[in-house]
């Protein structure tokens, strides 16, 4: 299993941030303007479609659906681990626009 980019941070989920990184997440967001969320937003949404479309030209779109709940479900701690970080991420990037 990858170890993802912020396991450091994820050893204990009751550590001195509290909460999870999903919960951190929010909190940052609930934080900023609706605008500043937007483009957040549209942001994972431009990254989802070009991972979409990087995938589709191997494997059938219509297919793409099943294939990531399959995958989901076969390889559950690895992909819960990386949300982990992709939330951290996420939430590192919050911070960083709050001062724009």
């Amino acid at each position: 299993m990858n170890q993802s980019r912020f396991a450091a941070l994820f050893e204990d989920e009751d550590d001195i941030f509290a909460g999870t990184p999903k919960s951190r997440y929010w909190d940052i967001a609930g934080q900023l303007s609706d605008d500043l969320i937007e483009d957040e937003f549209d942001g994972v949404v431009e990254r989802l479609a070009v991972l979409e479309s990087i995938i589709s030209k191997t494997h059938e779109y219509e297919a793409l659906d099943d294939m990531v709940k399959r995958y989901a479900m076969e390889n559950y701690e690895e992909i819960e681990a990386l949300k982990k970080s992709v939330y951290m991420e996420l939430a590192g990037q919050l911070i960083y626009r709050m001062n724009d």
